[in-house]
C-alpha cells in the first residue's frame, strides 16, 4: 500500500480553514516551513483597539508522524486529518499532556 503525501494533506486541511475564515477584522495567514515540516495558521490584525495575534494551528511531521501542537479550531484537526485518509496511530495530539495520550484514540508519540 502507497504511503500518504502527509505534506500534501497537511497543506490542504490548513488551506481550508484560511478559506472558511469569516472574520473580517483579522487576516488569517498561512506559515508553511516545507523543508523542515513545520504549518501554521495564524491570526493578525486588529479588533477595535485591540492588537490581535495569535496562532490557532500548529502542526509538524516528525518521524513519520503528524504532531499536533496548537488546535485551536472547534472541529479538531485531527479529525479532519482521519476524514482526509490519515491513520490515527499517525497522529499525535501534541498539545495533550504525555501521560494522557495513551487515553485517546490516537498515537501516544
Amino acid at each position: 500500500m502507497e504511503k500518504l503525501n502527509y505534506k500534501e494533506i497537511v497543506q490542504r486541511v490548513l488551506e481550508n480553514h484560511v478559506k472558511n475564515r469569516s472574520n473580517s477584522h483579522t487576516e488569517v495567514k498561512l506559515i508553511f516551513d516545507t523543508e523542515r515540516d513545520r504549518y501554521q495558521v495564524i491570526n493578525i490584525g486588529w479588533q477595535d483597539l485591540t492588537r490581535i495575534f495569535g496562532c490557532i494551528i500548529y502542526v509538524e511531521i516528525k518521524d513519520g508522524k503528524i504532531w499536533i501542537e496548537r488546535d485551536g479550531t472547534e472541529i479538531g484537526v485531527a479529525n479532519e486529518l482521519v476524514e482526509a485518509g490519515v491513520p490515527k496511530q499517525d497522529i499525535v495530539l501534541g498539545f495533550k499532556a504525555p501521560y494522557k495520550r495513551k487515553f485517546t484514540e490516537f498515537a501516544a508519540n
